[in-house]
């Protein structure tokens, strides 16, 4: 399955140079079965294999061999995944998800009590800022080792650096759109003891723009690359979010280059919309590839962790539901995430009888929530689960095979049809009615759900956004863009710790830098509020 999550297993060549604060890295071992930065790409294979560690960073804690360790540590290692600690930042803070736990950290997401010393904050920090250290020093070495390796070696490395420098360019726009104002590393800074310096908001936006212009043709064509690796499209998706958002990060509207971005993936004759909207998150979804642009490689026999969409689907699970049956759990679920019966109430038909998309579990749970750590009251979701559209249960009764989608085109759809809106260049609302109307077919299962042109506002893209992307980990970055995350002008149930809601403070809008990176780099000066 996925040819490429083959590479995810080989995880057990020593990684310790990557994170290391001495320059003494670069030299070569004494003793011959020790493997550093000098010596490692001796193998020609493990510029691929190192390119999997990248990858599976994404949602796996660290490699295990006989002394294995987490990267991050944590009391509950699965919150040190990239994909989990993403995945509650951007939905758990918002309307679409209210959790159950009460685990310190991540009950005041949803309460907006967070602080600079609140360890889920920490836990994401830490994660990007390891993940993109991973990606320079590769994109470090393959540079210096460029020059002298063979033709067809020469240009597999070479992509596999683009690769690796569009992840970084991820990594930075989720720092970008979470934090703000951070330290800032390239592969041009050498590994050594010292304190990186600061980079604004408005100039990490254009590192990041940059960066993505610039790798673009280096970059596997549209849907040619290797299952579960990033190609033109997947940069040209990250710079439609990038755009997109441009207003909120730089104070300066970029809609024109969003819908480039947009029309380039539309254009490129690779992707179309799937049929069926609930298989894109099951667990053979990794088949459709008509639609999903990138996705985080998840399998329950080859890249195991409690974090990804182990956790997306395991946290769902209680109540009532046949963890086993239903959702191919058989080990059950955690009873965590529910739905806030805001969100819920955006569907006229809950039931899903009507918009396939209202994907909800309603039996023996309340749509009202009176005490958030009741899981059954508050609707249950069922988009992702560990069962194939053949109705096949996932071969691992914990960790799920469910791939989880980071871009797909259905967004594609929505951020041009929200960029022509917004007046960007380029674009006309009469393609965009037609993109939203095709996402509205699909769910209607024909056209009775098909909006006209006098419909299509800002009010309705941001409904009509969390429709579509509800738990797909983009919910936060949207109600920001539309002034609604921390205003009173849009309240959701225990918004602000609150039954009914309430307006919060602005500076909730980006997250704290942690206090324990404070107190290391003096270079470093707080977000505003904290």
């Amino acid at each position: 399955m996925k040819k490429f999550k083959s590479y995810l297993v080989l995880f057990f060549i020593t990684f310790g140079f990557l994170g290391s604060c001495t320059k003494d890295l670069d030299k070569p071992p004494i003793d011959s079965k020790i493997t550093t930065s000098a010596t490692v790409f001796d193998n020609p294979q493990a510029y691929k294999q190192f390119l999997a560690k990248l990858y599976g960073s994404l949602t796996l804690t660290g490699q295990k061999g006989e002394a294995g360790a987490p990267e991050i540590s944590a009391p509950d290692e699965g919150t040190t995944s990239f994909l989990r600690e993403l995945w509650s930042a951007q939905e758990v803070t918002t309307d679409e998800c209210l959790n159950a736990w009460g685990d310190p950290g991540l009950v005041e997401y949803h309460g907006f009590v967070w602080s600079d010393a609140n360890s889920y904050v920490k836990l994401m920090y830490e994660r990007i800022f390891i993940n993109i250290a991973y990606c320079n020093e590769y994109i470090r070495a393959t540079n210096e080792k460029l020059p002298s390796l063979d033709g067809a070696l020469q240009t597999d490395v070479k992509r596999y650096a683009a690769e690796a420098r569009f992840l970084r360019a991820y990594y930075y726009w989720c720092a970008l759109d979470l934090y703000g104002n951070v330290p800032f590393v390239t592969e041009k800074d050498k590994p050594g003891a010292y304190l990186p310096k600061q980079i604004s908001r408005k100039d990490l936006f254009d590192y990041v723009a940059s960066e993505l212009t610039a790798i673009i043709p280096d970059l596997a064509d549209a849907g040619a690359n290797e299952y579960a690796r990033a190609d033109k499209a997947a940069a040209w998706a990250l710079q439609a979010r990038l755009y997109l958002n441009g207003e909120v990060y730089t104070g300066k509207p970029y809609y024109t280059e969003a819908i480039t971005a947009c029309k380039n993936i539309m254009s490129s004759g690779r992707f179309q919309l799937h049929p069926k909207y609930t298989d894109l998150f099951l667990a053979d979804n990794d088949k459709w590839r008509d639609e999903i642009i990138l996705p985080i490689a998840c399998d329950g026999t080859n890249t195991r962790d409690y974090g990804g969409t182990t956790f997306i689907v395991h946290a769902s699970v209680g109540g009532s539901e046949d963890p086993a049956l239903q959702f191919g759990i058989a080990s059950g679920g955690w009873s965590g995430n529910r739905i806030t019966t805001t969100f819920a109430n955006k569907f006229a038909d809950q039931t899903g009888n009507t918009d396939k998309r209202a994907l909800f579990y309603t039996q023996g749970q309340d749509l009202e929530i009176s005490k958030p750590t009741i899981f059954t009251q508050g609707y249950l979701s069922t988009k992702f689960r560990n069962v194939t559209s053949t109705k096949t249960i996932g071969k691992n009764s914990t960790f799920v095979d469910t791939d989880f989608p980071l871009f797909r085109l259905g967004e594609v759809y929505l951020n041009y049809a929200e960029a022509v809106i917004r007046g960007g260049a380029g674009g006309d609302m009469g393609t965009a009615l037609t993109l939203v109307n095709n996402l509205r077919t699909r769910a209607y299962g024909g056209s009775t759900g098909n909006i006209n042109s006098g419909q299509l506002t800002l009010n309705f893209m941001i409904d009509e956004r969390g429709r579509e992307l509800h738990w797909e980990a983009i919910r936060r970055t949207d109600l920001i863009r539309f002034n609604l995350f921390t205003t009173g002008a849009y309240l959701w149930d225990w918004k602000g710790n609150v039954k009914g809601g309430k307006a919060v403070d602005a500076h909730f809008r980006i997250f704290p830098i942690p206090s324990s990176d404070l107190l290391v780099n003096t270079n470093l000066v707080q977000n505003p509020g904290y």
